[in-house]
């Protein structure tokens, strides 16, 4: 996990779909949940993962070495196919300087489900991240404790989120300006 971002090499956010892929984000959250933040011990997988697509957003899409530098997961409510649920949301500590991946991953998941018929779309939040989601038009709902750590449950307005019928294309991230 050492790349250095380089203002030539694309990142590509987009549904995962290969064995890599999955291996990479998995690898992210546990980095993240596991190691950094101390909230899962050894792996935060649950049974949302059965039925979850997983979003990865990835460095040197077209090159000899792409390498997983974000992720998120998404999945339907079991009772109402039109509810989306967004969790696990997490960048690899040396891109997050970068600023933009996050802000991407959250886009594309709100798109894609927008695309499959989501009329609401949710997600708890760590209270520092609620921020972020405010600026990229989500509300706070309700404040809660999840894990142990302050949480906003929020709502995507899906006003701000065309639906995207291309999610294993996905978006790419221009890094000239993003640098």
């Amino acid at each position: 996990m050492n790349a250095a971002l380089h203002t030539d090499d694309k990142i590509v956010v987009r549904w995962a779909g290969e064995p890599w892929e999955h291996e990479g984000a998995l690898a992210i959250r546990r980095a993240v949940f596991c190691e950094e933040q101390g909230i899962f011990d050894g792996d935060d997988r649950d049974e949302t993962d059965d039925t979850a697509q997983l979003l990865v957003a990835v460095q040197g899409a077209d090159g000899a070495a792409p390498c997983v530098v974000g992720t998120v997961r998404i999945h339907r409510d079991p009772a109402d196919a039109s509810v989306w649920y967004g969790s696990r949301l997490a960048v690899r500590a040396d891109f997050r300087r970068h600023g933009r991946i996050g802000a991407t991953l959250i886009r594309l998941a709100v798109s894609s489900a927008h695309a499959l018929g989501c009329t609401t779309f949710l997600a708890r939040v760590q209270a520092q991240n609620a921020p972020l989601f405010r600026r990229l038009h989500w509300c706070t709902l309700e404040e809660v404790i999840v894990f142990g750590r302050a949480h906003h449950v929020m709502r995507a307005d899906l006003a701000h989120y065309p639906p995207c019928a291309t999610p294993c294309a996905g978006f790419t991230i221009d890094q000239r300006r993003a640098a």
